[in-house]
C-alpha cells in the first residue's frame, strides 16, 4: 500500500507530459519501472531478482503472451529470464534484446531519496536501478509487447533475455550466452545511448556501442608480523599499502584510440556545446598524445574511461585491533582495460606503478569475465538503427562508439555473436549518476524510445 501511495503521488507531481497526456504504453513504462526499481535486486541475502522476472513475466503474460514462452531459471542465488516470441522462420537466427535485471546495492543513509522507493519528480524517475538498467529493460520489453499487440508476425524471433548478476559475478550472463550462441545478433539496451543536449535537452547524437573495454579486478596485499602498538616498527602494512594505492592511484595509463574511439571522438564533438571539450575531442582523434588534449578529457568523468585504461582503488581493509600493529591490509583495485590489452599486461604494470616490494598483487575471479573482440561494423545493423533513430527522433546524428564499462554484450561477442550497445533512451551526461547517489532518468521521450524500437525490430526481423 505505502509503495502504491508513493507511486501514485508521484506520478501525480511528474511533468506534464508524463502525467496527462501519456499514452497507456508510456504509462506502463513508468508503472513498471517504478515497480521494478521498489525490488531489491541485489545479490546476497535477500535478493529479489526472482521477483523482478516474476514482474516481468506477468506484465508479458498479461499482454497476450504464453506462459510457456517464458522462462526464469534460478542459478546461484539470482535468476535469468527469457522469452521468445517465435518468427514465421526457425531456421534463422533470433534477434536478441540483452539486458539484466540485477543493480548495485545502495545505501538509503546516504542518498536524498530511499534508493528503492521510486520517485517520479520533474520529470526524471529516481532510484537504483532508474538509469542502470531497469528503465531501459521495461521500455524494450513494451516496445515488443506493443509490437505483438500490433499484429506483426516477424519473420525472425525475438528473444527477451535478462540477466540476474550482471553487476557481480555474470554468471548468468555466461550461460544465457552459451543458450543463444544462434542469434542474429544482440541489441544491449544497458544504458543510455542518447546524448541529450546539457542545455536545451533536445537530443544531440545517438551512439551505437560496437566494443567495450576489459573488466578485472586486483587484490593487493601486505602481510607483516605485527605487534603492540606502543612498539612501531619501520615496516607497516597499513603504511606500505597506502603507499603503493596512492601512486596507482596518480598512475595514468598511456592514452590511445581505436577505430571506433577515433570515429567517436570525431563526429561527437560537432554537437558538445563547451567548445574546449569539443576542441579537446577532436585534437585527441588527430594525436593521441596531445598533452592539452588528453588533459582536458582526463578532467572530465564521461571521457576519461574513454581514453585509456583506468585502474581505480574500490575497496580496502586492514588492521585487527586499534592497539595493534597490522598484520595485514588489503584493497581491491578495480581495472577496465583498453582493447588490445591483456589483464597480466595491467596487473604487471600495477606492480611496477606501485613499487612496493612487500606486496603481492593478484587477480581475483578471471572467471566472471572474458575478453572480447569488438563487434563488425555490420551494415545491416547500422543501416536499420539509423533510420529507425532518424524516424523517432529526427535527424539527429549517429555515431560508433566504444563503452568505458562492461556488460553483458563481451560474452555473446567472445563466442563470436555480434552485439550491439542499442537503447532508446537519451540522456544528459550530467544525469549519468548509474552506481552512484540518487541514480535517476528522464522520462520525456518514452513515445520516441518506443517508436525506435518498432521501427528497428520490424526491420531487422522482417528478413
Amino acid at each position: 500500500m505505502r509503495f502504491t501511495l508513493l507511486l501514485s503521488a508521484a506520478l501525480c507531481a511528474a511533468a506534464p507530459a508524463i502525467a496527462q497526456t501519456a499514452t497507456p504504453p508510456e504509462s506502463q513504462v513508468v508503472d513498471l519501472s517504478s515497480k521494478a526499481i521498489a525490488l531489491r535486486s541485489v545479490r546476497g541475502e535477500g535478493n529479489a531478482t526472482d521477483k523482478v522476472a516474476a514482474l516481468y513475466r506477468k506484465a508479458l503474460i498479461d499482454a497476450g503472451w504464453k506462459a510457456a514462452e517464458i522462462e526464469i531459471v534460478p542459478l546461484d542465488d539470482t535468476a535469468y529470464f527469457i522469452a521468445t516470441w517465435k518468427g514465421k522462420n526457425p531456421a534463422l537466427g533470433p534477434i536478441v534484446i540483452s539486458a539484466h535485471m540485477d543493480v548495485v546495492d545502495a545505501k538509503p543513509e546516504d542518498w536524498k531519496r530511499d534508493p528503492f522507493t521510486p520517485v517520479v519528480e520533474n520529470g526524471y524517475l529516481y532510484g537504483r536501478g532508474a538509469s542502470d538498467t531497469k528503465f531501459d529493460t521495461v521500455q524494450a520489453m513494451v516496445a515488443v509487447m506493443e509490437l505483438r499487440k500490433s499484429g506483426y508476425v516477424p519473420e525472425r524471433s525475438i528473444v527477451l533475455a535478462f540477466s540476474g548478476d550482471e553487476e557481480t559475478t555474470m554468471i548468468t550472463s555466461r550461460a544465457i550466452a552459451e543458450r543463444l550462441k544462434g542469434a542474429r545478433l544482440v541489441l544491449n539496451v544497458d544504458g543510455a545511448s542518447g546524448a541529450l543536449d546539457e542545455a536545451s535537452g533536445k537530443p544531440a547524437f545517438w551512439s551505437w556501442q560496437g566494443a567495450e573495454k576489459t573488466y578485472a579486478d586486483y587484490v593487493l596485499e601486505v602481510t607483516n608480523a605485527g605487534g603492540h602498538s606502543s612498539t612501531p616498527r619501520d615496516e607497516n602494512a597499513i603504511v606500505q599499502l597506502s603507499g603503493a594505492l596512492g601512486r596507482i592511484g596518480a598512475h595514468h595509463f598511456t592514452p590511445e584510440v581505436n577505430d571506433i574511439t577515433r570515429d567517436y571522438f570525431t563526429k561527437a564533438a560537432a554537437f558538445v556545446s563547451d567548445p574546449l571539450l569539443a576542441a579537446a575531442m577532436r585534437a585527441f582523434a588527430a594525436d593521441p598524445t596531445d598533452k592539452a588534449a588528453i588533459a582536458v578529457l582526463r578532467g572530465n568523468p564521461a571521457y576519461v574511461g574513454k581514453i585509456a585504461t583506468t585502474c581505480v582503488p574500490t575497496i580496502a581493509s586492514a588492521g585487527h585491533g586499534r592497539n595493534a600493529l597490522p598484520q595485514r591490509a588489503t584493497a581491491n583495485v578495480n581495472c577496465r582495460i583498453f582493447p588490445g590489452h591483456t589483464r597480466e599486461e595491467v596487473r604487471a604494470e600495477l606492480e611496477k606503478v606501485a613499487a612496493e616490494p612487500a606486496m603481492t598483487i593478484r587477480e581475483i575471479d578471471p572467471e566472471y569475465t572474458t575478453d572480447a573482440p569488438a563487434s563488425p561494423y555490420d551494415e545491416a545493423f547500422v543501416g536499420a538503427a539509423t533510420r529507425a533513430i532518424h524516424g523517432a527522433f529526427g535527424k539527429v546524428p549517429v555515431v560508433a562508439a566504444q563503452a568505458s564499462g562492461a556488460s553483458d554484450s563481451m560474452w555473446y561477442r567472445a563466442l563470436g555473436v555480434p552485439s550491439y550497445g542499442a537503447s532508446g533512451t537519451f540522456m544528459r551526461e550530467s544525469d549519468d549518476f548509474s552506481h552512484g547517489l540518487d541514480e535517476r532518468v528522464p522520462l520525456g521521450n518514452i513515445a520516441k524510445s518506443l517508436e525506435y524500437y518498432r521501427l528497428l525490430l520490424t526491420e531487422l526481423t522482417s528478413k
